[in-house]
């Protein structure tokens, strides 16, 4: 399985700077988090695009971008799980209602979704928990070594124990112990 972290955000642009909540919900990608997205498919597509059927992407709008520019750039198909969106803590983590996300992108399908799909809050442990749920899941499917996942930075240091900067790829085995498994392969120079 192959992950991806989303590109620089909105919200990863101002928390950089100060290192304070700027109170941005759900935050679009910025124009260089679409470069490292677009840096980080050429990658995939060079040294993993054959191997891939499908890409699962979190319901957050900046995952949701990124799995755009993937998914143009590779000809795979996108899935919405929102177990690989990130841990709830910061306003970026606030999301955008479903009926909201369908009208925006009428081609997904987000029927596994509430309208309100996002907690208040989350503590570390069950974001933990989520992320050793969808490793356990991910490793029953015979298809996983054909999956690109668009995540986030708390989600992804959950599943893997690796904390990466925005557009950082990884390749994972789920069916290795947990937290080993995770190796990151590319870090877009952008």
């Amino acid at each position: 399985m192959i992950l991806i972290r989303h590109g620089q955000s909105e919200f990863n642009v101002h928390f950089a700077e100060t290192r304070q909540d700027p109170g941005i919900r759900d935050p679009k990608l910025t124009d260089l988090g679409r470069r490292q997205i677009a840096a980080g498919a050429d990658y995939i597509a060079q040294n993993h695009g054959r191997d891939l059927r499908r890409i699962v992407t979190s319901p957050y709008t900046r995952t949701l971008q990124s799995a755009a520019i993937l998914s143009e750039k590779l000809g795979l198909p996108v899935e919405i799980d929102p177990d690989v969106r990130e841990h709830a803590f910061f306003s970026c983590d606030i999301g955008t209602p479903r009926a909201d996300l369908e009208s925006r992108y009428p081609a997904l399908n987000f029927t596994a979704l509430a309208d309100v799909w996002w907690p208040d809050s989350e503590e570390d442990h069950h974001v933990e928990d989520r992320a050793r749920t969808f490793r356990t899941r991910m490793a029953g499917h015979e298809d996983w070594a054909a999956t690109l996942v668009v995540s986030h930075w708390g989600f992804i240091r959950a599943l893997t124990g690796h904390r990466v900067p925005n557009a950082a790829v990884l390749r994972l085995d789920p069916t290795a112990p947990h937290p080993e498994g995770g190796e990151v392969v590319s870090i877009p120079d952008v």
